[in-house]
């Protein structure tokens, strides 16, 4: 039987059960203070704006969202931009 596979590193290694065992050792023994500071996790979200944004909940019907992942896709973007796009539309023309 062949070990599991949980995915793998950015350089490429598999994440497996004796890393994940590793980090956990690791870990256990503990951090000095300040150890991890220097590592970040990646870039974060982009702004979209100067301005503090808040988040809202939308509820689509599966069609509507297969759609509007589907444009996504095809644009780049991600499934809030389409919907900030035509909420920006809509509010245009009414």
């Amino acid at each position: 039987m062949s070990e599991r596979t949980y995915g793998h590193t950015r350089t490429g290694k598999p994440i497996d059960d004796e890393m994940i065992e590793g980090l956990a050792d690791e870990a256990d023994r503990g951090y000095e203070p300040g150890q991890l500071a220097g590592h970040r996790r990646g870039p974060g979200r982009p702004p979209l704006g100067d301005a503090a944004k808040v988040v809202e909940s939308v509820r689509l019907d599966p069609g509507l969202r297969v759609e509007t992942a589907e444009r996504a896709a095809a644009e780049g973007v991600t499934v809030s931009e389409i919907i900030r796009r035509a909420l920006r539309q809509y509010l245009r023309s009414a």
